[in-house]
């Protein structure tokens, strides 16, 4: 079974607790390391120099403490295959909406792969004007 190194656990660790709770269900299936958690305003304003990102500091979910965001990228990291990807977002998510419904968690979460409204455990196609495949994000019920 996968686990994640020391690394991937510390950058979890910044994370709000439904993100801990999910991303340690995943990683019992499919292995993954978590690229980021909190940002700090140094490291958020060059993600977005480096287009990245398109928040400015302190807007992104990233810079909340604990983090609403985190980035996770399946194992061993290809960027280039897309369509990993979004095999990977499916089951983040489908795994996010098993763990709501079961009380587990509780708020719904986000890919960035697909920004399109509410979308727990449901990926839309259609070609996003910024796509950010790693990341995920808790979102409340009205978004």
């Amino acid at each position: 079974m996968p686990k994640f190194g020391r690394r991937s656990k510390e950058r979890l660790d910044t994370c709000h607790p439904d993100l801990q709770v999910l991303f340690n269900h995943v990683i019992e299936r499919i292995d993954c390391s978590v690229l980021c958690g909190h940002r700090g305003k140094e490291d958020q304003n060059k993600a977005v120099a480096e287009g990245r990102s398109k928040a400015v500091y302190p807007k992104g979910r990233h810079n909340a403490s604990p983090s609403l965001a985190c980035d996770v990228a399946p194992y061993p990291v290809d960027w280039n295959d897309r369509e990993r990807w979004f095999y990977f977002a499916g089951f983040v998510l489908a795994t996010a909406k098993i763990l709501k419904e079961l009380g587990e968690i509780s708020h719904n979460i986000r890919w960035g792969g697909n920004w399109r409204g509410f979308n727990n455990g449901i990926i839309d196609f259609k070609k996003n004007t910024f796509d950010d495949l790693p990341h995920f994000e808790i979102i409340s019920e009205k978004n």
